[in-house]
């Protein structure tokens, strides 16, 4: 059982990159599942109902989110009856939306769980209690359990990878946007990586315009930040073989695609 998952996807660098690769990526891994993170979709902050379906008519059939889920008001109107889109599980409770969904392919069945970190980030419940929670749940139908982990801190990922280790198929981090090189199965079969990165601008910062980002630096005034709109794009992506009957990862992979990483199909 094959997962692809693509890193956050940022404005329309990303969706076009999205839109330009993802058949292709399909065509070379076969993956059984493609999960996509959009929390960045709509012009680096938010989704729109609009880009959520352009992304599952492009091939994604899971859609995850993360402390930008609200950036765009339009979501309210939507989010609860968007069945392929999760946001963080522990928001608080009686936030609109889910934090666990099931998709199937070939009649197997996978759990899809979204987290959010709380070191340096907005306040959220615990996301290692919701987790227990979630998976204890999810164990009910399926053994086969994949997290995007959406979080700031390196070590609150890694903590949370080792936590889960054994008790899920794969652990991936998101939020940070540079990809990590850390890739790897845990001792007791969990897939891991600390950050998968982004999909959308190459030579900006971030994914954000350099310019604003260097001017912030330079003189710590209030500047607005946009979407680089100029220079290379990037995908990057991890795909994780699954054991379908266990959940205990094979093999994982990390993918980049950038011009000094060029894509062969």
């Amino acid at each position: 059982m094959k997962i692809l998952f693509i890193g956050d996807v940022v404005g329309s660098p990303g969706r076009d990159m999205v839109q330009n690769y993802l058949s292709k990526l399909k065509q070379k891994y076969q993956p059984h599942i493609t999960i996509i993170n959009g929390e960045n979709a709509a012009a680096g902050k938010g989704i729109t109902e609009k880009i959520y379906k352009q992304l599952l008519e492009w091939g994604a059939q899971v859609i995850t989110m993360g402390n930008h889920t609200w950036d765009k008001k339009e979501i309210f109107e939507f989010i609860d009856d968007a069945k392929n889109m999760i946001r963080p599980a522990n928001f608080p409770e009686g936030t609109p939306g889910k934090g666990l969904t099931f998709v199937k392919s070939n009649g197997v069945e996978i759990a899809v769980i979204n987290l959010q970190g709380r070191t340096f980030m907005p306040p959220s419940d615990d996301p290692f209690r919701k987790a227990d929670e979630l998976i204890e749940e999810a164990k009910k139908r399926t053994n086969i359990i994949f997290v995007d982990f959406h979080a700031e801190a390196t070590s609150e990922k890694q903590a949370l990878g080792w936590y889960l280790d054994g008790r899920v198929s794969a652990v991936v981090g998101t939020h940070t946007h540079t990809q990590t090189a850390d890739e790897r199965i845990l001792p007791k079969g969990s897939a891991y990586i600390t950050e998968v990165g982004m999909t959308g601008p190459y030579d900006g910062i971030l994914g954000t315009d350099r310019e604003a980002v260097i001017k912030k630096f330079l003189t710590n005034l209030p500047v607005r930040f946009e979407v680089a709109k100029e220079g290379r794009t990037q995908l990057n992506g991890f795909l994780v073989d699954i054991n379908k009957d266990t959940g205990v990862a094979k093999s994982v992979e990390r993918i980049m695609i950038n011009d000094d990483h060029p894509f062969f199909g």
